[in-house]
């Protein structure tokens, strides 16, 4: 069994009188991928960002690696290891792609969590190479598809280094080509770094894809975590969100 990397235990969230999380628990083992499904309005993204440090829980605590991060802001928890992307993808549009991983790996360098003696111009080739981005190196990001401006927001959260990588809805928006490009991306990076990922996404095909574990939301509480085999067979996720079809059987 996976090490316990990230532990959330009992989050609530509210927004002025609406309740957005009660009760949530959920752990994230040493380089699994986990993926959270559910209905709009489920409490996917508040979720994220509570883990994040987006926004602190009501009640409730998150501990990484066995330390106590509740109450640190986001900023604290990128430097103890959180990576995250976005829905839309936020690059530096006016500038190249070089220059962005430029920024990126020079804001790591100053990082506690940098090793001596890292050389960015090689670093930044590697990741360049390993996103797929080295012919675009000199495109200037606002000008690139939607599916290249997501692979280099990606490329910037790993020059961070990161231990977990957070991803909300990594697949919003792109076709089925970038869809199955981004999955057998997110395997490689997954497979290479050993990275531990979470997951929101909405396409199916992806989700059962990737996850080694599924968690289900709705109304803000969690009915359900398991195996994607688990969960494919739980008739009440079924009912609320899955249906009874055998599209992903």
């Amino acid at each position: 069994m996976n090490t316990t990397l990230l532990d959330a235990r009992q989050l609530d969230k509210s927004y002025g009188r609406i309740t957005v999380l009660r009760d949530v628990s959920l752990t994230i083992g040493e380089g699994e991928s986990h993926v959270v499904i559910g209905p709009n309005g489920a409490g996917k993204t508040t979720l994220f960002k509570v883990l994040t440090g987006e926004l602190l829980a009501d009640r409730g605590q998150v501990q990484f690696r066995g330390e106590d991060i509740s109450a640190l802001p986001a900023h604290q928890r990128v430097q103890r290891g959180f990576g995250r992307t976005f829905q839309v993808a936020r690059v530096f549009g006016k500038l190249t792609v070089q220059d962005n991983l430029q920024i990126a790996l020079e804001a790591h360098a100053r990082s506690p969590r940098a090793q001596a003696g890292q050389h960015i111009d090689e670093r930044l080739s590697a990741l360049l190479q390993d996103i797929g981005l080295t012919p675009l190196r000199h495109a200037v990001a606002g000008s690139l598809a939607y599916g290249d401006r997501k692979r280099l927001e990606m490329a910037m959260v790993l020059a961070l280094e990161p231990v977990a990588l957070f991803l909300d809805e990594p697949t919003a928006g792109m076709s089925t080509a970038e869809r199955q490009a981004t999955v057998q991306l997110l395997r490689h990076i997954k497979n290479t770094r050993g990275l531990s990922l979470l997951m929101t996404e909405h396409d199916m095909d992806v989700v059962f894809g990737l996850a080694d574990r599924i968690s289900v939301l709705h109304h803000g509480q969690l009915i359900a975590s398991g195996s994607p085999q688990a969960i494919r067979e739980d008739q009440r996720v079924k009912d609320i969100y899955l249906g009874d079809d055998d599209d992903h059987a």
